[in-house]
């Protein structure tokens, strides 16, 4: 017990004390929210790769696929690897890095007012963030208290309100630098934390090959294949495929992630970030999901809820406490330093969209600089306050695992914003109609969903799938739309690098101003 207290000291002094070194680069907007944009690329890859990778994914997602689909559940990390990491990066990475310097775009909703040329837009797309970012992070403290509650016997509330004030400290005190340095130091824990973990696990089950025999004479519910635990595509290849797509595509849409291009200092620092980020996310959500997918040899002790199904989130932690005292600090230290990277980057993300896109211009006419940052600190307190509440009530309510607050959030997100900031970064022909049609239709589905899912009648079964298909009908929806309505004119390749911003918008947005 000392030796994992220890550890969890070490670490929140460490971030604490990064995050008052850091103070410095906050005195400005630019600085507090993007650094400077002059971050390098591996500390831009680490920020990007433990922003994506939280608890939600090694207690909730590792726990709840791994059940579901075995050794197959690794797919996951490997959609992660190549489309959530590696395309990203080289398909947005340089594209959003140039056009938000063109457009001075500091946030994703800044990016659709100037790129569609509409406040409405602007306005509408920081609303959906800061609604739906906060299930998001109610989902990541769940997992990260039921690993405390595992190591250490703390109630699940005292998790929550210490994980909430050591990311209020840190996060406020030293801004994006911060979060960013933290993210470099706790990526590292995280990659060597996940091995140690696996040879663990594996070892307390006989080796690899043993273990991949036992789960192999375990039958599933889903399919009448002998071995369906250990073959390549699992039970049930289609849900999996579901999975994929909602874990990896959805970073293409998340502005937590997005934004991680912003801040990137040159166009050949993605190109090294881009490598950078796969290996990690091979690594670590390959690892997660791997050690997931031998969940099932822990059947006789995990925990089981009232409708007999077992409680996903439990799964892990049940894996996870036959090891020793020792390894178990490394992994308390490891899903802390993935959790807190993941919310230091969502309470900034929020608090800086509200602060910048809502607020300012709209409820407060005249803010300078000092103010805004006034308003992004308070507001990233109450993010988080807000979050951790809702955190606390989740816990007691009928929404007992993290891969359903997840899939809402993720689903709402992506489905919303993908295909406006895909499309609108590479072609001039994008309508405003089809951006608000975007907007509709991902947030329609999956709250609409969810809805229907409260009452007993979901339209669509899995809210992953429903994530899903919202992120895949975004792609669709914008191109669709904008071939019968009025293209926003915009030059996404104007020649010798001039802005892309015509006279008559210049105007506009002075009016806007006055």
């Amino acid at each position: 017990m000392i030796v994992k207290i220890c550890m969890v000291l070490i670490f929140v002094g460490v971030a604490v004390g990064v995050g008052i070194y850091c103070r410095r680069t906050t005195r400005s907007v630019d600085g507090f929210v993007l650094g400077g944009r002059n971050v390098g690329p591996w500390m831009s890859a680490f920020a990007f790769g433990t922003s994506y990778f939280s608890a939600v994914v090694f207690v909730g997602y590792a726990g709840q696929f791994g059940w579901k689909y075995g050794i197959a559940a690794l797919w996951a990390g490997i959609g992660n690897a190549i489309l959530g990491s590696l395309l990203a990066w080289w398909v947005l990475g340089p594209r959003t890095r140039e056009m938000t310097h063109r457009l001075g775009a500091t946030t994703m909703p800044e990016f659709f007012g100037s790129r569609y040329r509409s406040k409405g837009l602007r306005i509408a797309a920081a609303a959906i963030i800061f609604v739906f970012l906060i299930p998001y992070t109610a989902s990541v403290y769940n997992g990260l208290s039921r690993l405390f509650g595992m190591a250490f016997g703390l109630p699940y509330e005292v998790c929550v309100i210490g994980m909430a004030a050591v990311t209020c400290i840190y996060v406020v005190v030293g801004g994006y630098m911060a979060t960013v340095m933290n993210d470099f130091l706790q990526g590292i824990v995280m990659l060597l934390g996940i091995v140690a973990v696996i040879v663990a696990v594996l070892a307390n089950n006989g080796g690899f090959t043993e273990a991949i025999n036992q789960l192999s004479t375990i039958p599933s519910e889903l399919s009448p294949m002998d071995g369906a635990f250990v073959s390549m595509f699992g039970p049930d290849p289609l849900n999996l495929l579901g999975v994929v797509i909602l874990t990896s595509l959805g970073t293409w849409g998340l502005p937590q992630m997005v934004q991680k291009f912003y801040a990137i200092k040159s166009g050949p620092a993605v190109k090294q970030g881009a490598i950078i980020s796969t290996l990690f996310a091979f690594v670590v959500a390959g690892g997660s999901y791997f050690l997931g997918g031998f969940g099932r040899l822990y059947a006789d002790q995990v925990e089981m809820g009232a409708n007999g199904q077992p409680v996903y989130d439990s799964i892990v932690p049940t894996m996870l406490s036959t090891l020793p005292d020792v390894l178990i600090g490394v992994v308390i230290v490891l899903v802390l330093s993935a959790s807190m990277s993941t919310l230091s980057s969502l309470v900034l993300t929020s608090s800086s969209t509200l602060t910048l896109d809502l607020i300012k211009g709209n409820v407060v006419k005249n803010m300078d600089e000092k103010r805004q940052l006034g308003y992004m600190r308070v507001l990233l307190v109450v993010f988080v306050v807000v979050s951790a509440a809702l955190a606390l009530v989740q816990y007691r309510s009928s929404i007992t695992f993290i891969a359903q607050l997840m899939g809402i959030s993720w689903g709402a997100l992506a489905g919303a914003f993908l295909g406006p900031f895909l499309w609108g970064l590479y072609s001039g022909r994008v309508s405003r109609a089809a951006v608000w049609a975007s907007f509709i239709v991902g947030v329609g589905l999956t709250t609409g969903n969810m809805v229907m899912g409260l009452v007993g009648a979901p339209l669509i079964e899995s809210s992953i799938n429903c994530g899903a298909l919202a992120m895949v009908l975004s792609l669709v929806i914008v191109p669709v739309v904008s071939l019968f309505t009025k293209a926003v004119p915009f030059e996404v390749d104007p020649p010798h690098g001039e802005g892309a911003i015509d006279r008559e918008y210049a105007q506009e947005l002075e009016r806007e101003a006055e």
